[in-house]
């Protein structure tokens, strides 16, 4: 029996009808899923007008609104093939990007349109798609009145054929398009709704770009497939992020291990109070007993491997036992995905049928597949798996830190230095050795550096996990979306002090 919609156009058209009046777009401006999906309705019928056709490709540069997301809505009814781009890249590394998608059309939500970063493609200003116009190459603006659904384009698609892609997050190199068919995102959807248990009776909020895996991905997908209402926000913000949670009747939270951090040291349980979160992904147990939240699940994925190919789940007041910690414990695998660690560590996914994982990687135009004549896609992260047969994540190949044949846990070693009091922001890093392997490098950002308490932390830690050498920083390079620390521009920053340790 087949237990998912063959297009996400099926799925929006499915949702509107048995659920019209659930919420969907932003805590700032949330909408109905029926009036978003009538809006994007129109939007589909316009860009049909415009000539673009099912399987064009389409790149969707903005922030995160409720005209993004009825936006995206519309693309995937038109059946176009949607990239969704990181608004905050600048224009040069944009178009360094776009060379390799070679979109037919660059879309535009809450930010001008600046043609510089594709000449040949057709541009379209979609800020105002809530109020029902849109602006198109020559200035001039168009109606895009809501509309019926019956006969959309999007719904001839076939669940091996593209439906969007997603960038990586570039921290060591230039980010490359991931190529995702139909079929990726409802499997994704539906591996969440089941995995959250998602009903009716849940309102899903995902805080996050909607142009990362998590908040479109696990957020968007995982909560219309559930039955679930699901809102966005403009952008993360700490302060405001339990008010918009109870505004909102939040159920359910979508994360990432950056903005639970910032959230464990910028706000206070009283924020919380009167939340009704009864889940969310991700958080630690530190995070679900500061804030009285029942469920938290742990995970492994990446756009590459399914979005999410494995998961955990932790109960409040559990504790996990493995030294990498509760963020890198990934857990049991998902019914539709196989997976393996290599001698060399590194982990090995495959699907179990076409379209689980992504498609391949974009490069010239031509979406080019990285698998293995085995099927398996070589991840380059390193894991290992436990005594109960699940898997446990390392980290990056590329990132990790090697001290005298030991493997650093790069997680596990931050939260020690980041729970120093006056340590505002930390990463772990490495350069290498006089001898051999690499020597641990601590970046800490403080207004002011309290070394006796940093030297008395490195002290508690077995050998091959101490720093080395102390950079203090005014800043960390982050990701604007979801905050991972961009580890290829470390090298750059002018440090305030620098001393061994």
């Amino acid at each position: 029996m087949n237990r998912i919609q063959p297009t996400i156009a099926s799925l929006l058209i499915d949702r509107a009808e048995k659920r019209p009046g659930a919420p969907f777009g932003t805590v700032e401006e949330a909408w109905s899923l029926g009036d978003a999906v009538a809006h994007a309705a129109g939007l589909a019928q316009v860009l049909a007008d415009l000539g673009v056709r099912p399987g064009r490709r389409v790149a969707l540069v903005g922030r995160t609104s409720t005209a993004y997301l009825v936006a995206w809505a519309g693309l995937q009814l038109a059946g176009v093939e949607t990239a969704l781009v990181n608004p905050d890249y600048p224009a040069s590394l944009l178009a360094e990007m776009l060379k390799n998608l070679v979109p037919d059309v660059v879309a535009w939500s809450g930010i001008a349109p600046y043609r510089s970063v594709d000449a040949a493609a057709m541009h379209i200003d979609l800020t105002q798609l809530t109020a029902g116009n849109i602006r198109v190459d020559d200035g001039s603006e168009l109606h895009c009145n809501p509309a019926g659904t019956e006969g959309v384009a999007g719904l001839s698609r076939r669940p091996d054929q593209i439906a969007g892609y997603m960038h990586t997050s570039g921290t060591s190199g230039v980010p490359k398009f991931c190529a995702q068919s139909q079929e990726y995102f409802l499997r994704l959807g539906r591996f969440v709704a089941d995995a959250l248990c998602l009903s009716a009776r849940d309102i899903v909020f995902a805080p996050l770009p909607m142009f990362h895996i998590n908040p479109l991905g696990y957020g968007v997908l995982g909560g219309l497939t559930g039955y679930a209402g699901v809102l966005g926000a403009s952008r993360f913000s700490a302060s405001g992020f339990w008010s918009a949670v109870r505004q909102s009747a939040a159920t359910i939270a979508v994360l990432h291990a950056p903005p639970v951090e910032i959230l464990k040291r910028a706000v206070t349980p009283e924020s919380a109070s009167g939340h009704g979160l009864r889940a969310i992904f991700w958080a630690d147990a530190d995070f679900l007993e500061r804030f009285g939240i029942p469920l938290a699940l742990s995970g492994y994925g990446s756009t590459e491997v399914g979005g999410l190919s494995h998961v955990w789940k932790w109960r409040i007041g559990e504790r996990c036992d493995v030294p990498e910690g509760m963020s890198r414990y990934a857990g049991a695998a998902r019914p539709d995905v196989e997976w393996r660690v290599s001698d060399a560590d590194e982990i090995l996914i495959r699907g179990r049928r076409p379209g689980v994982l992504f498609s391949g990687y974009v490069r010239g135009g031509n979406v080019v597949s990285p698998l293995d004549q085995e099927g398996w896609f070589h991840t380059g992260d390193l894991g290992r798996i436990d005594d109960d047969g699940n898997l446990v994540f390392i980290e990056r190949r590329t990132e990790s830190i090697r001290v005298k044949g030991e493997f650093v846990p790069i997680g596990f070693v931050e939260e020690k230095f980041a729970s120093i009091p006056g340590v505002d922001d930390v990463t772990l890093w490495r350069t290498p050795s006089d001898l051999v392997d690499d020597e641990v490098v601590l970046y800490v950002v403080a207004a002011v550096l309290p070394i006796e308490r940093i030297v008395e932390v490195a002290a508690e830690l077995p050998s091959f996990m101490r720093p080395a050498l102390l950079r203090h920083v005014a800043h960390l390079p982050r990701d604007p979306g979801v905050g991972k620390v961009q580890r290829r521009l470390l090298a750059d920053l002018v440090c305030v002090e620098e001393r061994r340790l």
